[in-house]
């Protein structure tokens, strides 16, 4: 059975997840939400105007009600900035599985971030919800995600090709998974 808890605030080393705040606006709007080449990396719209942001804020805020509902802001604790996102979603209550979707600004990028925010989602989802499975996914071609992935112990389970037609031409999407008896034998 799954417990759902919503989203709470995780700490890590370096990083806070927490719910987005409407005071996250001019963060997401500088480091990565205006951004095109973040933002297609996992197939969603750029903003460019405050307004947007708040549009998108005021989806995110309101889905908090919902116990079932993941999206953290990650905040860097050093600077107190919200570098990007990261959420549990296609949440499958029959099945226990999810899948994680995540996206820093790229000035965050390489400094070992992302998967320090994925292992912690990883722990809430198999500690705390009780999933029994939870997967990823990257764009063929983004060797990052694919790093980040690799890099917390996913196993690759599968290529659905021509998935996305990206900018005249197919992309395919690359599907990995990690199982809970998996989590528990490596953290």
């Amino acid at each position: 059975m799954l417990h759902h808890k919503g989203t709470q605030t995780i700490d890590t080393e370096r990083l806070t997840l927490r719910p987005f705040r409407y005071t996250d606006n001019d963060d997401m709007l500088t480091y990565w939400v205006s951004d095109p080449n973040i933002q297609s990396l996992y197939s969603e719209p750029t903003y460019n105007t405050r307004e947007e942001v708040k549009g998108l804020l005021d989806q995110y805020i309101a889905s908090y009600e919902k116990p079932d509902y993941y999206r953290w802001a990650v905040i860097e604790k050093e600077s107190s900035i919200c570098i990007g996102q990261i959420a549990i979603f296609l949440v499958d209550n029959k099945n226990f599985f999810c899948e994680i979707e995540y996206a820093l600004g790229s000035k965050f990028h390489r400094k070992g971030y992302a998967s320090e925010a994925v292992r912690s989602i990883l722990k809430f989802c198999f500690e705390k919800v009780n999933f029994h499975k939870v997967q990823v996914c990257h764009k063929e071609g983004n060797i990052a995600s694919q790093g980040v992935i690799r890099k917390c112990h996913f196993i690759y389970e599968g290529t659905l090709r021509d998935f996305f037609f990206m900018d005249g031409k197919y992309v395919s999407r690359l599907y990995y998974s990690m199982l809970k008896d998996e989590y528990e034998k490596l953290y």
